[in-house]
């Protein structure tokens, strides 16, 4: 069940991370501010979408990664001991049935031997 939280959560956390990073101006956009697009195209003014977008994606790269760790252990404590095909294939496998003890056939007479 904690396995399966702890899934969710990664996946949320990636696709956040993915969805910040793309919303983020690149490098080469300030270079369109001196031609007068910079700050008229921004919702949270010149400086407060750069501010905001970045926390937020430190925020969930810092959850993805502490869920990357988590599950990481997780996956070790349940496959401590390493299994092999022939070794699942070993315990699936129907035992043989035990065979009883054969007993020998009893011994002929003393006076009767063969002729």
């Amino acid at each position: 069940m904690l396995h399966m939280i702890l899934t969710i959560v990664q996946v949320f956390s990636s696709v956040a991370i993915i969805a910040l990073v793309l919303l983020q101006r690149g490098k080469g956009a300030e270079a369109g501010a001196g031609f007068g697009a910079g700050a008229s195209g921004t919702v949270f003014g010149a400086r407060g979408a750069r501010t905001a977008l970045s926390r937020a994606t430190a925020v969930f790269a810092a959850v993805f990664m502490i869920n990357s760790l988590a599950l990481a252990y997780m996956g070790r404590q349940s496959s401590a001991e390493p299994k092999s095909i022939l070794d699942e294939a070993a315990q699936s496998a129907p035992q043989p049935a035990k065979q009883l003890p054969v007993t020998p056939p009893p011994a002929s007479a003393p006076g009767k031997g063969a002729h």
